[in-house]
């Protein structure tokens, strides 16, 4: 019997990538591209063939700029709405128009395709972590840094960082966080990544503390709150223009960590994850195959899932 091994798939981090990793549109024969649909099936083939799991889900942005977090830090993800609007994504058109075909292709496939309202792929992947961490085995497969914070060698999760192309991916654990950002869990990089911020996302973070100043701090004393009450006692470790920035960014440090750390009580729905062993809709994939063209990355996703027809 295969061991249990858990695949949660951060599905826009992934579709992005494939959109701007195949270059080659592929359209459709009535013209729509398909570069997005055919990577991301390729993707999860390759995952599937590495890491045999048996479950499987991918993880949907119903919300990509949550109120809660836009309400704590205006400035979150303010750079990639669309101009003149206060809640719409800038998306290339030729990606826009194949969500909604990958989101139907999984869903034909079985794979469950789950997301909660008002929250975003990463609160959906933080809340099944926190669903099924010890029961079995989680990777968490993601472009995002943001989610090295859910990396737990003791509960046996792991991400899954596909830097140099899903193919090469990188497993990383515990030991990859110290040795490349100092820290030792994935807590500790959470309360790094405040105190650094992060521009692509819009967090300011505290002026003059990049990455290394902000893991040592982490590292000296423990954690974000435990720099919080040395600043509050007046530590002799923290002094000069270091201690004044701190205090200085008293605000923003007591919102950020809601914005950077992600839910884990998402109104996820509890559905069964294993791997399908049938096609839940064949007659829709089947249409999607002859419409779009995509019958080669369909079926290898099939021969990666060991599904028959």
């Amino acid at each position: 019997m295969a061991t249990s091994r858990l695949l949660l798939l951060d599905a826009a981090s992934l579709y992005f990538r494939a959109f701007f990793g195949v270059k080659a549109a592929q359209p459709a024969p009535d013209g729509t591209p398909t570069n997005a649909l055919r990577g991301l099936l390729d993707m999860i083939s390759t995952l599937a063939t590495r890491f045999r799991p048996t479950h499987l889900a991918a993880c949907w942005d119903e919300d990509w700029r949550p109120q809660f977090r836009v309400e704590a830090i205006p400035s979150y993800k303010a750079h990639r709405l669309l101009p003149g609007t206060d809640h719409v994504e800038q998306v290339p058109e030729e990606l826009e128009v194949q969500v909604p075909l990958i989101r139907r292709t999984l869903e034909a496939f079985g794979i469950p395709v789950l997301g909660a309202p008002g929250y975003e792929a990463d609160d959906v992947i933080g809340t099944l972590v926190a669903r099924h961490a010890g029961t079995m085995p989680i990777l968490v497969v993601t472009g995002d840094r943001d989610l090295f914070q859910l990396v737990d060698d003791e509960a046996g999760v792991a991400v899954v960082y596909p830097a140099k192309g899903v193919r090469e991916a990188e497993v990383v654990t515990q030991e990859t966080l110290h040795e490349r950002y100092g820290v030792r869990t994935g807590a500790a990089y959470a309360d790094m990544a405040v105190l650094r911020g992060d521009a692509s996302d819009g967090l300011p973070g505290v002026p003059g503390i990049g990455e290394k100043t902000a893991a040592a701090l982490i590292r000296q004393f423990g954690s974000l709150e435990g720099l919080q009450q040395a600043l509050a006692d007046g530590a002799p470790g923290i002094t000069g223009a270091r201690r004044a920035n701190l205090l200085a960014a008293a605000d923003y440090l007591r919102v950020a960590p809601g914005v950077v750390r992600v839910a884990r009580d998402a109104d996820v729905p509890d559905v069964p994850l294993e791997v399908p062993t049938e096609l839940a809709d064949p007659e829709t994939l089947q249409q999607l195959v002859e419409a779009y063209g995509i019958g080669n990355p369909v079926a290898r996703l099939m021969k990666a899932l060991g599904l028959e027809g």
